[in-house]
């Protein structure tokens, strides 16, 4: 019987020793989670690019190899590549191996960060940056600005179609979604800077260089280039905008006034 007792007694002493260390190792568990929640609202994050999968040294980065991930800031993370400089990458070369999900630093990119190799840098694979010449109304009253999209709209003299004999003033868009690279001496690193001006007279396009031999030889032929301020975020494409002389202009005019008529009426009517 007393041998019972004892057995009883040491059971009883088990279980709420167990209970006691449990609840003990729970209130540390949770004072711990509190101190790493403080440290993590107190702590400031930056989103950084990481690589997706081992790269050995010499690699071409491509989109696919890229991803992000939030990292706490701190001076390990000054010279990691942003969020906002990842396109910059893809056509770069890594000049060491980066193992899975490790940060991206510009150490790691052959030539470095885009700042210390100029515009040349910015320029992305198989593209060329070609200035052409525009006015205050050419470039949307000085509204254009590095990384906006445009369309090019050229006004030339060209043999007229009824008689070659004749000439006659013929607008036509020469290219369709076109990006900005810099808008007189500023460019994407540069706004906000002391270099910004409204007052420019060239803008720096990236184009390809079937483009860009096109639009040299609309300048050479003394033709006059406008360019036409895109919305970012639209990416249409029109596939057949007609070449626009006088003729034109007296049968079009009423029709596309009464379309953009029309087109309003709709968006006043609920």
């Amino acid at each position: 019987m007393k041998q019972n007792v004892i057995l009883v007694i040491s059971i009883v002493t088990g279980i709420i020793a167990a209970v006691v260390t449990k609840h003990y190792f729970d209130a540390k568990d949770r004072e711990v989670r509190e101190v790493i929640a403080d440290l993590r609202s107190s702590q400031r994050f930056a989103t950084i690019v990481v690589v997706k999968r081992d790269l050995p040294a010499g690699t071409v980065l491509q989109f696919e190899d890229l991803g992000l991930q939030d990292y706490p800031e701190g001076p390990t993370r000054g010279h990691a590549v942003l969020r906002e400089d990842a396109n910059s990458l893809v056509g770069r070369k890594i000049i060491r191996m980066l193992e899975r999900a490790s940060p991206v630093y510009w150490s790691d990119i052959e030539g470095g960060e885009p700042g210390s190799r100029g515009l040349a840098g910015d320029i992305p694979q198989r593209m060329r940056a070609l200035s052409i010449t525009v006015s205050g109304a050419a470039s949307v009253s000085g509204m254009v600005r590095p990384n906006d999209r445009v369309d090019v709209i050229g006004t030339f003299t060209f043999p007229s179609a009824r008689n070659p004999a004749e000439l006659e003033l013929v607008t036509l868009t020469v290219l369709q979604d076109v990006t900005v690279m810099a808008a007189g001496r500023e460019t994407a690193k540069t706004i906000g800077s002391a270099t910004r001006s409204g007052n420019y007279s060239t803008v720096t396009l990236s184009v390809t260089p079937r483009e860009a031999e096109m639009l040299v030889f609309a300048e050479q032929i003394k033709g006059r280039l406008v360019l036409s301020l895109r919305n970012p975020s639209d990416v249409s494409y029109e596939r057949e905008l007609p070449r626009v002389n006088f003729n034109r202009i007296q049968e079009e005019i009423r029709d596309l006034n009464t379309f953009r008529q029309e087109q309003l009426l709709r968006k006043r009517i609920p």
